[in-house]
């Protein structure tokens, strides 16, 4: 069996979210022990950190475009080119517009579909009527978590046994506790510090994480301690400075910006506690590495990271910064180190070669005989 695959979500440098999840994947894929062939499509050339082309059963197909890729140059290359993938697979909620083969996509999250506010006119428009394309014409669907899978049927009517759970993972040779004092050091920060790691965008509900530091400071007398918002800037994240500034935080909160990822495992093992009270979150593989790193983790009670964090999460509601604030103080409490090693015991749970096997398992059943 030929298996195409868009490889362009993994090809790029500075990799988070959906990005992340395809450079693992396909990873993932190019170690199962398997009679299949693969062949990656790319834009741009492979980066060296993709597989590599000494595994007989990989190759990249390079079909450069400059726009609408997905709407026109592949899908003109899937009818014409021989040999013709038997099932095509997109690792994202993108698949090729038009598909002589059977096609399977992965939604990461419908969450643009409830925050129109949150985008601008061009991009709610794409986002909307291409995920809508792809999810109709898609014979199957990966979903990362069953709260996805329930909003796919909800928004989409699809079929719900046309839509297959597979949990994401974490870098588990990575993320382990590793103790470095020098890392933080090197992000400026120089006392006890909560940390939140992902992009700043409204769905994360940092303006949230903030009023409730802001409380926690405030009632609990912690002079000593700082908040570390750690990663890219994605959009409408002004108001997260601005309320920094009112609140007379510039002090007490510390913005490092795009975090190396060599660097990630320290700074999570030296937090006190990983902080992700989003409003919205299709899984949030920052929880699992934290967990891994052996730092509590403060959660939305919302969404998909209940199944994510189990038993280990300090769940807190995203709306009530006084919620995650005394969040907060559960991390620091007398159950502290129980909160750590439940968290090391659920991060077992999930592994990239599972994940791998259950999204070959639902491309081998899209083969038309």
């Amino acid at each position: 069996m030929l298996i195409g695959i868009d490889g362009n979500e993994a090809n790029i440098k500075n990799r988070v979210g959906v990005n992340q999840y395809a450079f693992d994947l396909l990873h993932a894929l190019s170690k199962l022990k398997t009679q299949h062939r693969f062949v990656v499509y790319l834009k741009n050339p492979p980066l060296p950190d993709l597989p590599q082309l000494n595994i007989a059963s990989w190759e990249y197909r390079i079909i450069p475009f400059p726009k609408l890729w997905t709407q026109t140059r592949l899908p003109w290359d899937l009818f014409v080119h021989n040999p013709r993938p038997d099932v095509f697979f997109s690792p994202s909620h993108y698949g090729p517009r038009w598909s002589p083969v059977p096609s399977v996509i992965s939604i990461m999250d419908l969450g643009f579909l409830s925050t129109r506010s949150q985008f601008n006119t061009k991009d709610y428009n794409q986002l909307t009527r291409w995920t809508e394309y792809s999810v109709m014409q898609a014979k199957k669907i990966l979903a990362i978590s069953e709260f996805t899978k329930k909003d796919i049927v909800s928004y989409y009517h699809k079929n719900p046994d046309d839509i297959t759970v597979s949990y994401l993972a974490y870098d588990e040779q990575m993320f382990k506790p590793a103790p470095n004092p020098k890392v933080p050091l090197k992000y400026g920060i120089h006392k006890p510090y909560i940390l939140f790691l992902s992009s700043l965008k409204p769905s994360k509900n940092v303006e949230g994480l903030v009023k409730a530091f802001f409380e926690f400071k405030k009632n609990y007398k912690r002079k000593d301690l700082a908040l570390v918002i750690a990663g890219k800037k994605a959009w409408l994240y002004e108001q997260i400075f601005e309320l920094v500034k009112k609140l007379d935080l510039s002090g007490d909160v510390i913005f490092t910006g795009f975090v190396d990822e060599t660097d990630v495992p320290a700074l999570m093992t030296e937090a006190q506690a990983f902080a992700m009270p989003s409003f919205f979150e299709g899984f949030g593989i920052p929880v699992l590495e934290a967990m891994a790193c052996g730092t509590p983790v403060i959660v939305s009670n919302v969404a998909s990271l209940p199944e994510v964090a189990g038993n280990a999460g300090i769940f807190v509601d995203p709306k009530d910064p006084s919620s995650i604030a005394q969040g907060i103080r559960e991390a620091f409490g007398k159950d502290r180190n129980r909160y750590i090693s439940l968290g090391l015991s659920q991060v077992k749970k999930f592994s990239w070669s599972k994940c791998a096997q259950e999204t070959l398992e639902v491309i081998e059943s899209c083969k038309i005989n």
